[in-house]
């Protein structure tokens, strides 16, 4: 299960919801004939690929099926648990596993799969798992220092080549592309068939076709972050976006009379910046936070008046652009941001020639919220982060 499922069913449900997932799986793996081992062992003798293709087809599925999803605001990438790499560990780890598989015939998901149907020899490879497992678990003292040796945290590939991800996942369509074609070479060598193992025939032009379009949607589904930061930062978009603005005046009258509570103030200003005024009711922010489904949630409240706080109204615009553009509303910005609230109202001074109403009305309430305010912050409370509860999903195969 993955990020999208605290949103829409409950964590209890969630495990009947995983259940049904699971028993589907399982159907789908017997129909593929992975309760097999003559089709699973196939990989290792080479008369038979199917294991490799359908491991290709599923990760390259997964892997466009996050970005999509990522891309249209349905995933929260952040809340997705990376497993840590320690190289040695996996070294070793892959070695007993592929041992295993050969010997056995099964892997520890086909072994459960060929066991639901009445195989024994699954069922005793399942029983060697448990025996594994145990040792394992008893023996951990003596297995610690390999299994922590070289540790490599959480590496994305992409990132450690030093390519886009779009670009690693075209790269990886094409690489899944050419195996195909080479694994048919070898089977059609293997079991003696004189057939060319690619035809231009509507099946294989078909399957061309849908490789080349799933090599290219990579590109179209570029991460959110990276192209909304794009769009904000092009010179003047910022500027002549249309956006709701608060004056300060207005602001820091909201600050004194917020009775009921309706006011949010999202503080987008360095830590550093915070510390020297803290605004209060505010809520520490960032870019990130936007893109987080916990943090993000405050900006879906009903009744409230989202305020985005910066020392520039630049920087608030930007974050205001980028909020609207994922669809969050009541969105206002700070004119002239906290660096002209200060002037106007934290730091008043009348100016020499002013209209009767001005002095009677505007300057009277500055110097008035000026005082005021200047009391708040100093009670006000270091800006807390915009929180997460949701928690990283665990699991998987």
């Amino acid at each position: 299960m993955g990020p999208l499922v605290p949103d829409i069913i409950s964590g209890n449900l969630n495990f009947i919801a995983a259940l049904l997932i699971g028993v589907l799986f399982g159907m789908v793996l017997e129909q593929a004939g992975f309760s097999s081992t003559r089709k699973l062992v196939g990989l290792f003798y080479g008369y038979d690929f199917t294991v490799l293709r359908v491991f290709f087809t599923a990760g390259v599925t997964a892997m466009l099926g996050v970005i999509a999803l990522e891309h249209f605001g349905l995933l929260d990438l952040s809340l997705v648990y990376i497993n840590p790499t320690f190289v040695w560990a996996a070294v070793a780890g892959g070695l007993i596993m592929g041992l295993g598989f050969v010997v056995g015939g099964f892997c520890p998901g086909t072994s459960f799969c060929a066991a639901a149907i009445g195989k024994t020899d699954a069922m005793v490879f399942i029983a060697g798992a448990f025996a594994g497992v145990l040792v394992f678990a008893e023996g951990y003292p003596l297995f610690e220092s390999l299994y922590k040796a070289a540790p490599w945290g959480n590496p994305r590939i992409f990132e450690t080549l030093g390519i886009s991800q779009s670009m690693f996942a075209f790269l990886l369509v094409i690489v899944a592309m050419l195996a195909f074609w080479t694994v048919s070479i070898i089977e059609n060598k293997v079991n003696g068939v004189k057939e060319k193992p690619v035809r231009f025939t509507p099946y294989y032009i078909a399957l061309a076709s849908a490789g080349i379009l799933l090599a290219g949607s990579a590109f179209i589904f570029t991460g959110r972050k990276a192209s909304l930061l794009k769009t904000v930062n092009a010179p003047g978009f910022a500027q002549d976006y249309k956006l709701e603005t608060m004056t300060p005046d207005e602001f820091a009258y909201r600050l004194m009379n917020d009775r009921e509570n309706k006011l949010q103030i999202m503080d987008f200003r360095p830590e550093e910046e915070r510390k020297k005024m803290n605004l209060p009711g505010a809520t520490a922010y960032t870019l990130d936070n936007l893109f987080e489904k916990a943090p993000s949630r405050a900006l879906l409240f009903r009744g409230k008046i989202n305020v985005f706080a910066a020392e520039d109204e630049l920087t608030e615009r930007k974050m205001a652009i980028i909020a609207e553009k994922m669809g969050f509303k009541r969105i206002k910005v700070l004119q002239g941001g906290l660096n002209e609230f200060r002037e106007q109202i934290l730091n008043f001074k009348p100016a020499k020639t002013a209209s009767k109403f001005e002095l009677e009305n505007t300057y009277r309430f500055r110097k008035k919220a000026g005082r005021e305010i200047r009391e708040l912050i100093q009670k006000a409370k270091p800006s807390g982060p915009a929180t997460r509860k949701l928690k990283r999903v665990l699991g998987g195969c």
